[in-house]
């Protein structure tokens, strides 16, 4: 799930991302064009609601592709992001627009 903000000038979205519920996660990262693909630079937090959540500022008026890295090894995409594309390895990323 996503969720946006644009702040008052309209140059930035505040992106919340979160983890869909149903995946088991004792660890999780969003990793994208954002943060350079890097795995570890973007850590999600559990809730205590126990869903997983990360706040990125972004440019406002962009498209990011992304996804979410689990339990270090497992890649997910966001099953309501703004739309998908297809990646080289045969798959699909999450894309937000801003």
């Amino acid at each position: 799930m996503l969720k946006k903000r644009y702040l008052s000038d309209g140059t930035i979205c505040k992106v919340s991302f979160y983890l869909p519920e149903q995946i088991d996660a004792k660890t999780a990262y969003v990793v994208g064009d954002f943060n350079n693909w890097n795995k570890e630079a973007t850590p999600m937090v559990r809730l205590k609601s126990g869903q997983w959540k990360a706040d990125i500022n972004l440019d406002a008026g962009k498209e990011y592709q992304y996804r979410f890295l689990v339990n270090g090894s497992e890649w997910h995409n966001d099953w309501e992001a703004d739309k998908y594309l297809a990646h080289p390895w045969g798959g699909e990323n999450s894309v937000v627009v801003t």
